[in-house]
């Protein structure tokens, strides 16, 4: 999104320049950064508005973090308005929603110095207040810029800012699509949707996609299409290099599912649902590259057996070790709870006689909560949490690869200990779990066997 005046030309207006296409609706998120701004950094945890406003001991440090957000909004629109009556439009937009903010804000902090109301109550609230922000920015700037380029193009809010009311998230998108022409306006969508089932409650940042989804549902879309600054490829180009991965071309939902669950932001498994139960094909592309058709996802199934995709993520393994497991029940359903109790994600999951091993994606402090409760349920029982790399090999169809013994044998040829595998009998995914100071080096080595290079599959010529 910070780079959408260099798409303006090539993926809202024709590709020759002429006119602008119609008959499709954008959803945007926010700036680059901007959402970390206003609530926490998604990779470092440094705290945002939301996370110093949660923090009653700090009354000061969220004022000055919005205007720090109110001061990159401006410097990010500031780059891609050219004309100043756009810019101030701009600026004023955000001067409003800021203020706005701010001022509900300190409403609540004020009410909340009462003892009958809590703040924890609010909080969801106002990460959801916060967050449209952003969505809101960024949908308002891009319909300045298309405005300018003659494109009728048209603001849809559904952040629910001022608005007194309460919707479901389809009645909000129905509200604010209704008197929308597709065939002579191009609506820019905010991201974030307000509606009564707290998007943010269940998809946390995850939102977008999901109204993406339900918008591309509701309207019966031909096609949904995620535009991106990359190709959904055969791994990380900055790990392998760019000249080894391949661009994946045509996949199913499958895979994007075991994407989704190590990590990787193809698209929000619950997007992908709603999608796939619409029988809407769903297209990744590199937004930079707009000759170019990207990736197909739908629900073909696989023509030959193939990697499609290596990837990696960083976790922690939860184990629970008790000797008197073995014949007794309950002990999975009691982890599970604990699991689900404080928002734990399960990556993998394996287990013995005596020994339930948990692969998750999720705070170390989080695990310490859970690994409490395990505790007091099970007194006489081994809890340990460590943490682990996991690599792993996806695609359609992985039947007769051998995956999971070439896979051994060249992470052994590495000197690379492998803690556990796990692979479904389903052959979409194997898994090596490996030590995180190692995970790199397993995903380079996995890639190299899944694509070799040209030359280590050429015939060898005859002597």
């Amino acid at each position: 999104m910070s780079r959408l005046n260099e798409l303006r030309d090539t993926l809202f207006i024709a590709k020759d320049g002429s006119r602008p296409v119609y008959g499709r609706i954008f959803v945007v998120s926010a700036f680059g950064g901007i959402t970390n701004l206003l609530l926490e950094h998604k990779k470092t945890g440094t705290p945002g508005v939301y996370a110093l406003f949660a923090d009653t001991e700090d009354d000061h440090g969220w004022h000055v973090a919005l205007d720090n957000v109110a001061n990159a909004m401006r410097d990010v629109h500031g780059e891609i308005l050219s004309d100043p009556a756009d810019r101030k439009d701009a600026d004023d937009f955000v001067r409003e929603r800021i203020e706005g903010a701010r001022s509900c804000l300190l409403d609540l902090q004020r009410l909340c110095s009462y003892g009958h109301f809590r703040l924890n109550k609010q909080l969801l609230v106002i990460r959801e207040l916060l967050s449209g922000l952003g969505e809101a920015h960024s949908a308002f700037v891009a319909t300045l810029l298309l405005r300018r380029a003659d494109v009728n193009a048209r603001f849809v809010d559904l952040s629910g800012w001022r608005d007194e009311g309460e919707m479901s998230l389809d009645d909000r998108i129905a509200d604010g699509l209704s008197d929308v022409d597709l065939e002579t306006e191009l609506p820019i969508v905010t991201g974030y949707a307000q509606c009564s089932e707290g998007l943010m409650k269940e998809f946390d940042r995850g939102y977008s996609e999901v109204t993406f989804s339900r918008i591309a549902a509701q309207t019966g879309a031909r096609e949904a299409i995620i535009h991106k600054e990359f190709h959904l490829s055969s791994a990380d180009p900055r790990l392998v290099g760019d000249d080894r991965v391949k661009k994946v071309g045509h996949t199913n939902y499958d895979v994007a599912d075991q994407l989704s669950n190590m990590g990787m932001e193809a698209i929000h498994p619950k997007a992908a649902k709603s999608l796939r139960q619409s029988d809407i094909p769903l297209r990744v592309t590199n937004a930079f590259e707009p000759a170019d058709p990207g990736t197909l996802i739908d629900e073909t199934e696989a023509p030959k057996a193939a990697v499609q995709i290596v990837t990696g993520l960083e976790a922690h393994t939860l184990e629970v070790f008790e000797p008197d497991m073995v014949g007794v029940k309950g002990y999975d359903a009691t982890i599970l709870e604990a699991l689900t109790r404080h928002n734990i994600w399960i990556v993998s999951k394996n287990s013995n006689a005596n020994t339930i091993t948990h692969y998750v994606n999720a705070p170390l402090k989080a695990l310490r909560r859970v690994e409490s409760d395990l505790v007091e349920k099970f007194p006489n029982a081994d809890v340990s949490i460590s943490g682990i790399g996991i690599a792993s090999v996806i695609g359609r169809d992985l039947s007769g690869l051998k995956i999971l013994s070439r896979g051994l044998a060249a992470l052994e040829a590495a000197e690379i200990d492998v803690m556990a595998v796990s692979q479904g009998t389903r052959r979409v995914d194997v898994q090596f779990m490996v030590a995180r100071d190692k995970l790199d080096d397993a995903i380079k080595i996995l890639h190299d066997i899944a694509f070799p290079a040209p030359e280590e599959i050429a015939p060898k010529k005859a002597a």
